[in-house]
């Protein structure tokens, strides 16, 4: 293999959803080759993430710390990430607060609202809300004008929703909470990544608490609320009528889509097919979504 060849072959993979077996070997024999030999620290995130990605925590601290230990500050939020959550089984506040605070001391707006996280339930630091209040609400005019989808708009925003609704101000906190799905939509078409969809799957959990959710508006993302009760759902797709329908089961419900059973609504979203690709890399195609029954 070449540089060349290795370039193109990540370029190619890099943003592809669902890899079969054999582009996840080349993909990740590309980075590997790439990593030996230019020791650039960017390939070193990249397979990092990878690895994240596919919940292989151990292989993205092993590529992470050797992005750090070359100076690349970016991987200090990753690292954080990891020790904050303890995704290699032990959970290390004190590290987590140490790599957070130096990608926030470059400005790194991730790293900022995770140490809100920490003042706000008293990880390594005291407890002090006030101060996680105040960091989000300096985080919201930087992030409100954001365009790149990799910036932390629906992750400040669903923050600042919580904030606005504990003080009575509701109105604001739904405005939003929408401006964080719409935006946080975009960003999952492109990277449906397990922690997008969690968030996605909490605003919908948050706004709907505050608000009655309209089946006449209804998108993919309401289906986080829908189906987790007993109702039929119909939506096309290029034109064809697709059905999905949450039932109960011996005191469960579960999914049922295109006569493929799915456990609870996180496994419908994170296996659900429409010729062989996800729903969520379907979702310019998807319309006209309908209760046709249950859901109250």
């Amino acid at each position: 293999m070449t540089i060349a060849e290795a370039n193109k072959i990540i370029r190619e993979l890099e943003c592809k959803n669902n890899l079969t077996e054999d582009e996840e070997f080349e993909f990740t024999e590309a980075l590997g080759f790439m990593i030996k030999t230019t020791a650039d620290p960017r390939y070193m995130m990249a397979l990092g993430g990878y690895y994240y990605g596919l919940r292989d925590f151990d292989l993205a601290l092993k590529y992470y710390d050797m992005a750090t230990e070359l100076g690349y500050e970016e991987a200090n939020e990753c690292l954080g990430y990891v020790w904050y959550y303890g995704r290699t089984g032990t959970k290390d506040y004190e590290k987590a607060f140490k790599y957070f605070s130096a990608a926030a001391e470059k400005g790194n707006p991730v790293a900022r609202y995770k140490i809100a996280d920490m003042y706000k339930n008293g990880y390594f630091v005291d407890r002090d809300y006030e101060k996680y209040k105040q960091i989000i609400r300096e985080l919201y005019p930087e992030v409100e004008g954001a365009r790149y989808l990799g910036e932390p708009l629906p992750e400040v925003f669903t923050r600042l929703a919580a904030i606005e609704a504990e003080e009575g101000n509701t109105y604001k906190a739904i405005d939003l909470y929408f401006r964080a799905k719409d935006f946080l939509a975009q960003r999952i078409m492109y990277n449906p990544f397990f922690g997008n969809m969690n968030i996605m799957k909490w605003l919908i959990e948050d706004l709907y608490k505050l608000t009655e959710p309209d089946p006449l508006e209804m998108d993919l993302f309401d289906l986080y609320y829908w189906l987790t009760k007993p109702c039929r759902i119909s939506f096309r797709a290029e034109g064809k009528k697709h059905v999905v329908s949450c039932v109960e089961e011996n005191g469960e419900c579960v999914i049922n889509f295109e006569g493929q059973w799915y456990r609870n609504v996180d496994d419908f979203f994170r296996k659900a097919t429409i010729g062989g690709e996800l729903l969520t890399d379907n979702m310019r195609h998807l319309d006209n979504f309908v209760l046709e029954e249950g859901g109250k």
